[in-house]
């Protein structure tokens, strides 16, 4: 975290503009691109100024806190860093400079199964730390199943608290910002737990679906891992009662930041139907582009418990390598404790579905 604090952009948008610059552009492309035209990923943003914020007043504001309880452990704030690949191709600060941001501001972290750095380094840097949040390990659909289980129980042995299995994309989306370049990773950037199933002779998408998980896969998974597991990637509302009548800890509320399947609906859309559906039965996170401090105040508002933070974070780390994360973590903490205190409210078990209201339907993204 060598980076000059006065050199750090002042704002959230500005880090978007200033990793731009700073990354290639099939890089940036590949960081920043969605699949087809983009529209969930621009509907993603979008959808969160849609519901606007209803503050209450002359509230007793003493003694606040941001803390939550999420899987059984009191957590300092209700921000996660989301499990993001080939973060070496962004900044050669890594993977390690994202985990240490995000324990330098008390956040949550989720390393991907595509992580540049091997899973053990990265826990020994940040898990005797008292103050951060969550340390979890992403897995991801399309793995060999061998290699699945190593992961989980090397995870597990390096102090990863809990499992985050990808199940929306047992195929990648076609991305036309990385087609048009040509933009894949480096050849020179090693993932060491990533594996690939072998793809089979016939089938869709050239066989590599006939080895995907499937929902009567997760209790074979469950069985064999030593962690509790939340499901990465689940918008319907049946594939969420799905989940809890197999006993998952909890989910995550993703369309992959429009990266996969476009023209999904946006997440903050899809989040008051989800939390109904779930009403409570297993753990609620969101994510999908989330921009502000107000942003996480409108999901925990509308039935999350904390929420995954992504390009930002990315943004951060490309520009600025660990510093520039951590201010990013910084800047979203103090907006959402800002949120918080504006809108009346102690901490964040006094958020209540009051405190927004929807504004009206979106227009089309242009």
């Amino acid at each position: 975290m060598g980076a000059d604090l006065k050199a750090l952009p002042a704002t959230l948008p500005d880090y978007a503009l200033r990793a731009q610059q700073s990354l290639s552009a099939e890089a940036w492309a590949y960081f920043d691109g969605g699949a087809g035209d983009e529209s969930t990923q621009q509907r993603n943003v979008a959808a969160w100024a849609r519901w606007g914020l209803r503050p209450r007043v002359l509230q007793d504001l003493r003694a606040g806190h941001t803390r939550v309880t999420l899987l059984g452990r009191e957590i300092p704030i209700p921000l996660i860093v989301a499990p993001m690949a080939y973060q070496a191709w962004a900044h050669a600060d890594a993977e390690r400079g994202m985990a240490m941001a995000a324990a330098s501001q008390q956040c949550g972290f989720v390393l991907s199964q595509h992580s540049t750095t091997p899973l053990q380094p990265v826990a020994s840097l940040i898990r005797k730390e008292p103050a951060r949040g969550p340390l979890w390990m992403q897995l991801a659909n399309g793995a060999d199943r061998a290699c699945l289980l190593e992961v989980a129980d090397q995870a597990a042995q390096a102090g990863y608290e809990a499992l985050v299995l990808s199940v929306d994309a047992p195929v990648q989306g076609s991305r036309d910002r990385v087609r048009r370049l040509g933009a894949h990773p480096p050849s020179q950037l090693m993932t060491p737990h990533w594996r690939p199933a072998a793809p089979a002779s016939t089938g869709l998408c050239g066989g590599t679906l006939e080895s995907a998980l499937r929902w009567d896969d997760l209790s074979w998974l469950q069985e064999r891992i030593r962690l509790p597991l939340l499901l990465k990637g689940i918008t319907h509302p049946l594939d969420a009662r799905q989940a809890v009548r197999l006993n998952v800890a909890g989910l995550v509320l993703s369309n992959h930041g429009g990266r996969v399947l476009d023209t999904q609906p946006a997440t903050a859309e899809c989040l008051p139907e989800l939390a109904e559906a779930l009403q409570g039965d297993a753990a609620l996170l969101v994510d999908g582009g989330i921009r502000r401090g107000t942003d996480v105040f409108k999901a925990l508002a509308l039935g999350a418990q904390a929420v995954l933070i992504g390009r930002p974070c990315l943004w951060g780390l490309a520009s600025h390598g660990a510093m520039g994360a951590a201010h990013v973590l910084r800047l979203l903490r103090d907006e959402f404790e800002m949120a918080l205190a504006l809108c009346g409210c102690r901490s964040p078990a006094d958020i209540r579905r009051e405190h927004v209201r929807w504004l009206g339907q979106l227009d089309e993204p242009s």
